[in-house]
């Protein structure tokens, strides 16, 4: 349902409606109208007759769905009724109410809400339904008329719509009593149907515009159990010959009373820290001088709202006790942002907040300062307290022992011990376990005092097994030329030689080199750490006193010289060889591994005769050439 608002009403600012009239509200029909309210007739129905009226509220669409259905009056709330009147055929007054109480030379707003219940369709009344015309006249209880205004034609719309129409005016001097007439100017018949619902009187005078200093809203908060002055101001433009004002106050939505000796544009409110949450409203009212105390004379502002925001309940909580070294954790709660300050000057703005490597100057109160979104705060405590942590310490850090053995281990510090790994001790809760580890180990072993705080301290212990020695493979050489022997050695050591100390470069070092003038063995020897043992291995050096070449073989399966042979190569890995036949064909090869030749090639045996051979030995040396026969 649409509203619309029409013109002449009043333009600057009322004072409390003194006339409110809403019709009531109830069940189906209403009760008639006092006889002197009205000329028209009741009738309980919802569709009267032209010259009739009703009391709904609400109605069915009448006489052949010309008018609309309404299931509301203006007012809103549920079962609020309004008046249904059917124009008289001929022009007359429909509503007559007297006003009383009101003020001599005073201007007031009257203002009502109309609607014309006609739809506009082109079937009904052929498409030109009559239009209501209404006639509002203020008139003096003599029948002097004092104001009128006319709302014009009411036009007929397809959907149901409140106008509001009224005027302004002002009684005489000393005329407290006026009569309000409403008059149909416009005839029965088809249309000119109306509902009217909501005719108030009101104060109206000069516009009244409040403020607040400092802030441009009618609104602001103030924190309970904050003490603060807020100045209220109230701007009065012209209107008045000799205005009067009073400040009034409303809480929690009451009835507003005055405020005793506050009675300038101006006020500075004080609300002290015991004042109670809620909500207050102030305003101005202003009239003339002598009508002030009249409610009927006197206009009133805008109100301006002050919440008294009840404070925010704040908590603080910590993780306490804690032990030292570990982290204090502060958490505030029932706010929106904090502030921390405690012990030691600790200050911060986070939450929750970690205190990490807490010391014992830590200890003592924290307070927390919270702030809701209104920016009301409150205070909260915790007390945080840091037990002392124990310090560990092992009777070694370090130490070796041979595999088999066992160490007793040793932790101080504290009343209670845990070890790791447990496995390889006798009993890992004690102070001084027996350890047997059967590799090396770094053990660790936590100790824990009374108030459950606790520190860590580590111990190595080295098992020393029997070395694992490997002089290296034997070597090969041809006499006059050095070879570099390859031991490793793994495990702990405390020393290692190579014997005997004969053509050797160093006895103390892994990969030494020597040039024997005749086969000889050398022995690697390693001592393991804290006496755990002797391990030793040994390298065979096979020498050739040189390269001797056979120039002739018979491989006739005599089982004598049936290969051609040349055991020295075994000292050069690198060689290659290559036999040639007469024609320049290669009958025989061998790269980096020698094997003597039988005299055959392809699996065939090659015939009787001379053949070259080529060796690079891939030292630097010249190639070896020569001539070979085969003989059979």
């Amino acid at each position: 349902m649409a509203l619309n608002i029409a013109a002449q009403l009043c333009s600057g600012s009322f004072g409390d409606p003194l006339v409110k009239m809403t019709f009531g509200s109830g069940a189906n029909p209403g009760a008639p109208l006092a006889a002197a309210t009205t000329n028209y007739q009741y009738v309980s129905n919802d569709c009267p007759n032209d010259g009739f009226y009703t009391v709904r509220n609400a109605t069915n669409s009448c006489f052949g769905n010309n008018w609309f259905t309404l299931n509301a009056d203006h007012t809103g709330g549920g079962n609020g009724y309004f008046m249904l009147v059917n124009a008289s055929i001929l022009p007359s007054a429909f509503y007559i109410d007297t006003v009383r109480g009101l003020c001599g030379n005073s201007t007031y707003e009257f203002a009502a809400w109309i609607m014309n219940v006609s739809i506009l369709q082109p079937s009904g009344c052929g498409g030109n339904p009559i239009q209501p015309n209404i006639t509002f006249s203020i008139e003096k209880l003599d029948g002097t008329v004092l104001q009128t205004s006319n709302t014009n034609n009411i036009a007929t719309t397809t959907n149901a719509i409140w106008n509001q129409f009224g005027l302004v005016f002002t009684t005489p001097a000393g005329v407290s009593d006026i009569v309000l007439r409403m008059t149909n100017n416009a005839s029965g018949g088809c249309g000119n149907d109306l509902a009217l619902d909501d005719i108030t009187f009101r104060p109206c005078g000069p516009q009244l515009t409040p403020s607040i200093t400092g802030t441009t809203s009618l609104n602001t908060t103030v924190c309970e159990g904050v003490a603060q002055n807020v100045q209220l101001n109230c701007l009065v433009s012209a209107g008045f010959n000799n205005a009067t004002y009073q400040w009034q106050e409303s809480f929690n939505g009451s009835v507003f009373t005055d405020i005793i000796g506050e009675n300038s544009i101006t006020m500075v409110k004080n609300f002290l820290s015991t004042a109670p949450i809620g909500i207050y409203k102030y305003r101005l009212s202003v009239a003339e001088a002598g009508n002030l105390a009249t409610p009927q004379c006197r206009i009133s502002s805008a109100p301006i709202t002050i919440t008294v925001n009840k404070k925010p309940t704040v908590f603080a909580n910590s993780n306490s006790p804690i032990c030292a070294k570990s982290s204090i954790v502060l958490t505030g709660s029932g706010a929106v942002t904090y502030q921390w300050l405690g012990p030691n000057g600790f200050n911060s703005s986070l939450n929750p907040i970690n205190i990490n490597n807490a010391k014992l100057i830590d200890a003592g109160t924290y307070f927390v300062t919270g702030k809701d979104a209104f920016g009301c705060d409150n205070t909260a405590n915790t007390m945080v307290i840091i037990n002392a942590a124990p310090t560990a310490t092992t009777l070694f850090t370090d130490t070796t022992i041979c595999l088999g053995n066992s160490i007793l281990l040793s932790a101080s510090g504290g009343g209670a011990y845990a070890w790791l790994p447990s496995n390889t001790l006798t009993d890992a809760t004690i102070a001084n376990p027996k350890a047997t580890p059967t590799d090396s180990t770094n053990y660790m072993v936590v100790v824990t005092n009374a108030q459950n705080c606790n520190d860590t301290a580590f111990t190595k212990v080295r098992v020393v097994n029997k070395p694992i020695v490997n002089a290296g493979v034997d070597k090969i050489i041809v006499a006059n030329k050095n070879v570099q022997l390859n031991g490793s050695i793994t495990g702990l050591i405390d020393n290692f030689i190579w014997t005997p100390n004969e053509n050797i470069t160093n006895v103390n070092i892994l990969n030494p080199t020597v040039n024997p003038s005749f086969e000889k063995k050398y022995t690697l020897t390693a001592t393991a750490k804290n006496g755990c043992g002797i391990a030793f291995d040994e390298v065979n050096v096979k020498i050739y006193e040189g390269i001797f070449i056979p120039n002739i073989f018979t491989p006739n399966g005599d089982s004598k010289n049936d290969t051609w042979n040349i055991p020295a190569l075994e000292a050069y890995p690198l060689h290659e060889l290559i036999v040639y036949n007469r024609y320049g064909q290669i009958v025989f090869e061998r790269r980096q591994s020698f094997k003597p030749w039988d005299g055959k090639y392809n699996g065939l045996p090659q015939p009787n005769g001379s053949y070259v051979y080529a060796i690079d030995l891939k030292n630097g040396d010249p190639i070896l050439k020569g001539t070979l026969i085969i003989v059979r």
